[in-house]
C-alpha cells in the first residue's frame, strides 16, 4: 500500500478556491494546483503566499508522482509561490 498525505490531494485532485487580491480586495478564483491568477477587479497577476508540502517534504515526488511534481517546480519557478 502506498501512503499519500492529505496535503497532496490538492495537487492530485485540484479544487477551486478564492483568494483576496492584495491590490484591490476583490475575490479571485484560483485552483489548488495553481500559483497565480489574474484578479477580476484590477486585472493584476496575484499569487498564493506560503509554502506547500511539496517544498519541504522529502517524499513529495513519490507522494504526488513525478509528473505533478515536475509541473509544480516548473510553475513555481515561472510564476510565484504557493
Amino acid at each position: 500500500m502506498i501512503f499519500s498525505c492529505p496535503g497532496s490531494q490538492k495537487f492530485k485532485q485540484p479544487q477551486p478556491e478564492n483568494i483576496k487580491c492584495p491590490f484591490c480586495d476583490e475575490e479571485a478564483e484560483i485552483w489548488t494546483d495553481e500559483f497565480e491568477t489574474v484578479c477580476p477587479g484590477c486585472k493584476k497577476k496575484i499569487s498564493r503566499s506560503g509554502q506547500s508540502c511539496l517544498d519541504w517534504c522529502k517524499e513529495a515526488k513519490n507522494c504526488v508522482g513525478e509528473n505533478i511534481y515536475k509541473r509544480y517546480l516548473k510553475n513555481k519557478k515561472r510564476g510565484g509561490c504557493i
